[in-house]
């Protein structure tokens, strides 16, 4: 091994151990525990194979909780993605206003996950005292039916995560060729071309990330969910992390749990992968 070798090799030593010791060892574990029938509460496991995944594959439940995070990957995930488009090239203007509207979508990312969704089980209170039923006049029971639950829900998280794409949208606005836009201009490109033709591609690399991190975002959410609605009324929000939960800790199931862990990590992870492959530059 060279030099420059070693060099680089004590800078990412203490990195590749930190991912070895908190992601690799936990994700073999739970490879390894979901071949078991095990209850997590004694030693005694039962090897059982591949059972745990073909009994996922007929799991109901679970194929429904990965249809309600598809939804909000889908539904909610575009209107996360074109708000933040929009706000952020309205927020690069300068000028007092944009700086308050951005302090304005920002702030709910920086709150509690938790306090997130305590709020906005007042803002869907049932009785008239709830916002949205003060607004809308009627009462209605927003988290209480299945028609409008996961809606309700998606509203949430829209609020929550919107800031965070904002910024991340804002920065990569921030960094394009100014002669570009510039020359652009001075074509006398209408703005709507501008941006199709010039900002769009030029905002490629960040547009990937936001979406692989959307995916990700949205395979894990939990807190929100369960603190909200619990899964309910009748399943209509369970996501792959409410199931697990109450499989793994409410039924004791934890060789079933670490199956439907490791099948959350294989989705996330060929999602993903589909996605930079869909998103690819290929040379001209």
């Amino acid at each position: 091994m060279g030099k420059q070798a070693r060099f680089q090799l004590s800078f990412l030593a203490p990195a590749i151990a930190l991912f070895g010791l908190f992601v690799l060892w936990p994700l073999g574990q739970a490879l390894y525990l979901s071949l078991f029938k095990w209850s997590g509460l004694s030693a005694n496991k039962t090897f059982i194979g591949l059972e745990n995944y073909t009994r996922l594959a007929r799991d109901e439940v679970f194929r429904g909780a990965v249809g309600h995070s598809a939804w909000l990957l889908v539904v909610v995930g575009f209107l996360i993605f074109v708000l933040a488009l929009g706000l952020a090239h309205a927020m690069n203007l300068p000028g007092r206003i944009s700086k308050a509207v951005r302090s304005f979508f920002l702030f709910p990312h920086v709150m509690s996950l938790v306090a997130v969704a305590i709020l906005w089980r007042f803002v869907f209170d049932p009785t008239k005292g709830g916002l949205a039923n003060g607004i809308l006049g009627q009462q209605v029971d927003w988290l209480g039916q299945k028609s409008t639950a996961l809606p309700s829900v998606g509203a949430a998280f829209l609020w929550y995560s919107l800031g965070f794409y904002v910024l991340l949208f804002m920065a990569a606005l921030s960094q394009r060729d100014h002669e570009v836009m510039e020359a652009a201009e001075l074509d006398g490109t209408s703005p709507w071309v501008k941006f199709s033709q010039v900002t769009w591609p030029m905002i490629w690399s960040v547009r990937r990330v936001a979406v692989i991190y959307l995916a990700i975002n949205v395979a894990n959410v939990f807190a929100l969910v369960w603190i909200m609605t619990a899964g309910g009324p009748d399943r209509a929000t369970e996501t792959m992390l409410t199931v697990l939960y109450q499989v793994g800790f409410a039924q004791s199931k934890f060789g079933y749990a670490s199956a439907m862990a490791v099948t959350n990590l294989i989705l996330v992870a060929l999602i993903t992968a589909g996605i930079m492959t869909a998103t690819r530059r290929y040379p001209a």
